[in-house]
């Protein structure tokens, strides 16, 4: 009985004159086409199509899983791991907030009060153990030109008010991504976009710091401009280099100096290279403490006016914290930076959580991260945080320091802690000259080597032009430009790769598998199996487009049959490309079926027109007429209603080309149940001929044998037993067949009363029946029949989809056969003819 909710949708559906039956009919018909032999071996399968709820399901996002996971299981070992990881880490980003507070053009306190925060609140969302959140070059820079900008238009208004409502409202996008379970589309950015991007900005954060690590200040150059106009200005002013250069530059070499130097002995001693390494970690906190030692010598004495500039005065704790102030006045400041600050919060954050995921064998989960970053900048601004996301230095550092959790994250809080309330007065002789040093030697290794971009080069010779478009974009422009012009490119070139997609026709190639100096059915000649397993039909495109040697002499797969491979997907963007290429490739190697389709040039379409008067057409008779057309569609996913729509206008075209016959078609390789559901709606799957039809084709399954105890093993086994036993199970006597212990009917129960009777009826022939009975007994084609228990593998109800091409080409190539078999013995013969015809009228033979 059906349900209610079946009978309100067949109201429903007969009021609004949907059509629910079509596929029953489809469906009734198709099983008179049905496999004798699967039937015979096991139950009939109809593969069902899949529902929209079932759609819908599949979008329900998996519960949070660190409850689940690491956070229940937290030993010592974990705990000694995350200690170390903590405190060098929380060693790195004291110096590192306060140099890109400088770059956000903020005191240097809202540095820290961001680094607090993001070390803080992640480690409660994170699917990864080794990002850290905080202050990051690229993201200050962008802050510290929407500080800049609001400062000359709108001066009551503090910096620190538009960084902590910039983070906000970035944050509250983020969050919203990420809890829709957006995530995947940071996808959509590639490697190359984020590699420009981190190049160029590293250039023009390193470029821009020069000036101030030279000591060079001069009124009206902006160290903000464009690259190049800061480098043309640099070395113009540059006679006005102060004492600061000293400290800089000397700062900057000796980071370099004692990062080569550690590098060079964990190489010459890889015994210690775990001790080499966190002297290099700590190389940054070496150099600040030691050059704010130097400046509290030298400026102890002038602290109203000291020698060269210093951060002066750091005040303690969270002087700043507040609730922030935002309003729509506010927000319509900066609204024309909130796509890019989203953009450089999202991408520079997945990228490196995912990098860091591959090398450490884990896998993150984008929307959570993005729930995370999003999270961390809605809150840090109640304590005076500006915008923070992953960065690549700091979580280098943590991944190397053996980090075995995100937990470590709550020790990295605690150091930044015990700096903003015990090392203010330490902050105050810390020379600005020795935090640009800090911050050009940060940014050095966001730049992208060159033999990196000689991998590109070899991988994609075209997004390494994409590349330097975007660095010579942030270097001429600025970085927000550099930013959209590689994600606008690369999304370009995606759809125009997209929409030129060309499939392949291919035909047959026989391989030979060769195991040493010889071909493996030389090595197994005596084995027929072996030898049929080591000679095997492929398919390769005719043209060779795919690199396969030209030599191959690549077979057409039959007369009339073409296969068709596609080489992407197939949706709105590429359908009229592959289609259009597909009916010229047709239409060029076939010939009409009818050749008096147009018996008078006005009954010709008007593209074409056919030949010039006085000429006659090309001779095509040597040409086969189309019959069948296989769609290849292992690279297809999804297809959409544009896709769907191509295949039935090229499918009427074809038959009008191939009237009064009708082109069958055949896909193979379909992967996905919706793909299988769009294509059976359009009328794929079963013969496009009419009912009276359907006795013209030979359908052919692909079947394969059922495992757990009705495998050809078992079967062996059980078959063993019985004749050690004589057959002691009495059949069926209604049925005539034997059951299983669990009631099943078997085939090779069958087979076991047919090899019985078989033996009854030839004990009675002449003096052998013994003889024959061991003969069928020990006989493979009999032994193969009765241990095995066969069902198909794809539904019998869609029979023109197939597993693979193979099974598809043997079912057109049968089904065309079996058509010219019908059509020769439906034609009569001559002497037929003639004895129907007056005397004079006869035909010839």
């Amino acid at each position: 009985m059906a349900s209610s909710s079946s009978k309100l949708g067949h109201g429903l559906a007969k009021v609004l004159g949907l059509d629910l039956g079509e596929r029953t009919a489809h469906k009734e018909a198709i099983t008179r086409g049905e496999s004798t032999y699967s039937v015979n071996t096991a139950d009939t399968y109809v593969e069902e199509e899949p529902r929209t709820i079932d759609w819908l399901r599949d979008l329900v996002p998996s519960s949070a899983f660190w409850l689940r996971y690491w956070i229940t299981r937290y030993n010592l070992q974990w705990l000694y791991g995350d200690l170390v990881a903590g405190i060098t880490v929380g060693a790195v980003v004291v110096p590192q907030g306060m140099a890109y507070a400088k770059l956000a053009e903020l005191p240097v306190q809202f540095g820290l009060y961001s680094s607090f925060m993001g070390v803080l609140i992640y480690w409660f969302f994170a699917t990864s153990k080794d990002i850290t959140i905080g202050p990051v070059a690229v993201m200050s820079t962008i802050t510290g030109n929407i500080v800049l900008k609001m400062a000359q238009e709108h001066p009551d208004i503090p910096g620190h008010v538009i960084a902590s409502a910039l983070s906000i409202i970035a944050g509250a996008i983020i969050s919203f991504i990420g809890l829709v379970r957006c995530g995947w589309i940071v996808d959509f950015i590639p490697l190359t976009a984020i590699s420009a991007y981190m190049t160029g900005s590293a250039i023009n954060i390193a470029v821009g710091q020069v000036p101030t690590m030279m000591g060079i200040k001069v009124t009206g150059f902006n160290t903000r401009a464009s690259t190049y106009l800061v480098i043309i200005n640099t070395l113009k002013y540059l006679g006005h280099t102060k004492i600061d250069a000293a400290m800089g530059l000397s700062a900057l070499f000796l980071l370099y100096a004692i990062r080569f130097t550690c590098n060079r002995m964990a190489k010459r001693y890889p015994q210690k290279a775990k001790l080499w390494f966190f002297l290099a970690t700590l190389r940054t906190s070496f150099v600040i403490l030691l050059y704010t030692m130097i400046s509290w010598l030298v400026n102890r004495h002038h602290r109203k006016k000291p020698i060269f500039a210093i951060l002066s005065t750091v005040p303690r704790g969270f002087q700043n914290a507040a609730v922030p102030t935002i309003n729509t006045k506010i927000i319509s400041y900066f609204a024309s930076e909130i796509p890019v600050t989203v953009i450089v919060l999202l991408i520079e954050h997945i990228a490196i959580s995912k990098s860091f995921g591959r090398v450490n064998n884990y896998t993150i989960n984008p929307s959570q991260e993005l729930v995370a970053i999003g999270v961390t900048n809605l809150l840090g601004p109640f304590l005076g945080a500006y915008p923070a996301t992953g960065s690549f230095s700091r979580t280098a550092i943590k991944s190397k320091a053996g980090v075995r959790t995100p937990l470590a994250g709550l020790i990295t809080a605690l150091v930044v802690l015990l700096a903003i309330y015990a090392l203010p007065a330490v902050f105050f002789y810390i020379p600005s000259a020795s935090l640009s040093a800090v911050i050009i030697h940060a940014v050095g290794d966001l730049i992208t080597p060159p033999n990196t971009l000689y991998k590109f080069w070899r991988v994609s010779p075209l997004e390494v032009l994409i590349f330097f478009a975007g660095v010579f974009v942030t270097i001429f422009s600025s970085i927000e430009n550099g930013i959209y012009t590689t994600i606008c490119v690369s999304i370009a070139v995606l759809l125009f790769r997209v929409v030129k997609a060309r499939g392949h026709f291919v035909g047959k190639v026989k391989i030979h598998s060769v195991v040493g100096d010889h071909l493996l059915e030389d090595k197994f000649h005596d084995n027929q199996d072996g030898a049929e397993d080591s000679a095997r039909e492929i398919f390769l495109p005719l043209d060779h487009r795919d690199g396969s040697n030209p030599s191959i002499q690549v077979e057409g797969p039959y007369p009339g049959v073409f296969i068709y491979r596609f080489s992407e997907g197939f949706n709105y963007p590429n359908a009229n490309h592959y289609t259009d290429y597909l009916v010229e490739y047709i239409f060029a190697n076939t010939r009409r079926t009818n050749t008096s389709s147009y018996p008078r040039p006005g009954d010709r379409p008007w593209n074409n027109p056919g030949p010039q008067r006085g000429k006659s057409e090309p001779d095509r008779s040597h040409l086969p007429t189309l019959k069948a057309v296989i769609l290849d569609f292992s690279s297809v996913n999804n297809v959409d209603i544009t896709s769907i729509q191509n295949l039935i206008d090229i499918r009427n075209q074809l038959d009008r080309y191939t009237s009064p016959e009708s082109v069958q078609w055949h896909f193979a390789c379909i992967n996905n149940r919706w793909t299988k559901r769009a294509l059976t709606s359009a009328g794929f799957g079963y013969p496009s001929a009419g009912q009276e039809e359907y006795h013209r084709w030979k359908p052919i399954f692909s079947v394969a044998e059922i495992g757990g105890s009705y495998s050809a093993a078992e079967a062996a086994e059980m078959d063993t037993n019985r004749r050690l036993s004589h057959y002691p199970s009495k059949p069926d006597e209604e049925h005539g067949r034997s059951t299983s212990s669990d009631g099943v009917v078997t085939s090779e129960n069958v087979h076991r009363h047919q090899y019985e009777k078989e033996s009854t009826d030839s004990s009675t022939s002449a003096g052998n029946g013994n003889e024959l009975s061991r003969e069928i007994t020990n006989s493979k084609a009999y032994a193969r029949a009765s241990t095995k228990k066969v069902v198909v593998v794809q539904g019998l109800n869609r029979p023109f989809f197939h597993i693979d091409v193979n099974s598809a080409l043997q079912s057109a190539i049968a089904t065309v056969e079996h058509q010219q078999t019908l059509g020769r013995e439906a034609v009569p013969s001559a002497a037929e003819l003639n004895s129907h015809l007056p005397p004079g009228k006869e035909v010839a033979s």
